[in-house]
């Protein structure tokens, strides 16, 4: 009895979180199917007339596709900068670990606003006038998933215990390049897409330093979202939804590729 009596108060409070969770983003489906909700507890009519208002407009599109390959380039250039990296330093140069890791979490220490204030002030003049521009905020992005990519890549090889590894591969004659490719890369696949996809999710939901960084040039979702939200809550909680879906999608499809890598 006892037994049952504990293992009830643990699913019970799991469920009491997923429904606090998960309400609003119910409240939120809703509202973006909702044609008149004004007096009652349901909605009065239900249309998808907000979500083909919503694929009408060229502007939504255009700041979906922004926010997808700027994220996109940031992830593919942080792996392609991290991995390597993190990997020798992992294998070959343990004692700067230490060091590694108090560079990697100053994002955390800098808020938003004083970061975006500092980067406008460093780049609005001088010889790297990169100001508004796309180049500032993939520098701003690099930096702000830098703690994910490090931590994630840095869990993988000690999990396959990477220098074991490649002892073992250079003892059967491989190379280290060959060992790295052939070896540890595909062993440590699976965390490096969790990481990549908890990068992408984190990017592509960042509002305050894009907007302040290149809100008046360049829209990605976030910034258009903020925009279309005095017009209209329908489609507002439309654009909402879709956003939560298409990370969703992205997310099980990104899992599947890990799991596949991995067998």
């Amino acid at each position: 009895m006892n037994t049952r009596r504990s293992g009830l108060a643990p699913r019970t409070f799991m469920l009491l979180l997923m429904v606090y969770l998960l309400l609003p983003l119910l409240a939120t489906g809703l509202y973006a199917f909702a044609e008149n909700w004004q007096n009652t507890l349901l909605p009065e009519a239900w249309t998808f007339g907000w979500f083909g208002e919503m694929f009408k407009d060229i502007r939504f599109l255009e700041a979906l596709w922004t926010s997808l390959y700027l994220c996109l380039i940031t992830v593919v250039l942080s792996l392609a900068v991290m991995l390597p990296s993190v990997f020798v330093i992992t294998v070959y140069f343990p004692r700067w670990e230490s060091f590694m890791k108090g560079i990697v979490v100053l994002p955390y220490a800098v808020p938003g606003v004083v970061a975006a204030v500092g980067l406008i002030r460093a780049y609005s003049s001088g010889p790297l006038n990169i100001s508004g521009t796309a180049y500032l905020l993939v520098g701003a992005y690099f930096v702000v998933i830098l703690p994910y990519m490090y931590q994630g890549i840095r869990n993988s090889l000690l999990s396959v215990s990477a220098v074991e590894l490649l002892n073992a591969a250079e003892l059967l004659g491989a190379r280290r390049r060959s060992a790295f490719v052939n070896v540890i890369l595909p062993n440590i696949w699976p965390g490096v897409i969790v990481s990549a996809l908890l990068s992408f999710s984190v990017l592509f939901g960042e509002f305050v330093l894009t907007n302040m960084l290149v809100g008046g040039h360049i829209q990605t979702i976030q910034v258009y979202l903020y925009r279309r939200v005095g017009e209209s809550g329908h489609l507002a909680s439309t654009i909402a939804i879709s956003y939560f879906v298409f990370i969703l999608l992205l997310s099980a499809l990104l899992m599947r590729l890990g799991t596949l890598g991995k067998r």
